[in-house]
């Protein structure tokens, strides 16, 4: 049987968006991989399914898989490309959507001006529940990799983050160490690597080596984990312009417990069938 489906992208960090509320949606981890293959496939960062609710209070279920066909817990520019599909589609006509995930709910606002803004809620800084293994919570941990010392901040925003300062973005060591610290047995649950640098304290310029995927062009909880660590660290104000190879994000969070606000734009590519 012939799938549905609609490619998105936000900000370059591409995804095959399918709807599994009105059509039979049956994906193995083969499946997925053939999906996301740019090659023999459509091509994508990650595959997104669109789900009855499971969660109360909740419109939708949202999961999240990986190229390679792992499911991940959560993933910021995809939520936002998620709000704008149910209102194209016609599954939902809300502007503000609250939808149930693998890490809990979140809500998603539709801007007047077709931006999205996701409240990704309260992000995690106890090692235990990111998870990260450490004696205590800090702003930074010293990570050994390869003979060198690192120092990170680890942080989840539904899923894990380790945060590196770098001097600049454009020579970080990206494909050197994003690759060993997404597989560092500190991280139970693997990790994603956010390079950042900062101009100003509300501007910031951020790579991310996603796990499961590799580097992509931008990357909505790394935005969001890279400004909670800096904030932590003394370093950033409340609202930050994180620049991604792919564009800019808005991040908004007040260190007093709050939940953080990420705002960015989310956009249709084009829509096809394909046999899984």
């Amino acid at each position: 049987m012939a799938l549905r489906f609609t490619k998105m992208h936000g900000l370059g960090n591409d995804f095959v968006v399918i709807d599994a509320v009105r059509q039979v949606v049956e994906l193995d981890t083969a499946a997925i991989r053939r999906l996301a293959d740019r090659h023999r496939g459509i091509g994508c960062d990650q595959v997104l399914l669109v789900e009855r609710p499971r969660l109360p209070g909740t419109a939708f279920h949202y999961r999240i898989f990986n190229a390679d066909g792992s499911e991940v817990e959560q993933c910021g520019n995809g939520a936002r490309c998620f709000a704008r599909f149910v209102r194209d589609q016609g599954l939902c006509d809300q502007t503000e959507i609250p939808v149930g995930t693998a890490a809990g709910a979140i809500r998603l606002f539709i801007e007047p001006d077709g931006q999205v803004r996701v409240d990704m809620g309260v992000p995690i800084l106890d090692p235990a529940r990111i998870p990260f293994l450490a004696d205590a919570q800090a702003p930074t941990y010293d990570l050994a990799v390869d003979g060198e010392t690192l120092t990170i901040g680890a942080v989840s925003m539904g899923n894990p983050h380790a945060v590196l300062l770098v001097e600049d973005t454009k020579t970080a060591p990206v494909a050197r160490l994003g690759p060993r610290i997404e597989s560092h047995p500190r991280f139970p649950q693997r990790v994603n690597v956010g390079f950042m640098q900062v101009l100003a304290p509300d501007q910031v310029r951020l790579r991310v080596y996603e796990r499961g995927t590799g580097e992509t062009l931008a990357c909505g909880t790394g935005a969001c984990a890279a400004v909670v660590s800096g904030r932590t660290r003394g370093l950033l104000g409340p609202r930050v312009r994180v620049s991604l190879p792919g564009g800019d994000l808005v991040i908004e969070w007040s260190v007093n417990g709050g939940a953080v606000q990420m705002t960015g734009p989310a956009q249709r590519v084009f829509e096809g069938e394909i046999e899984p």
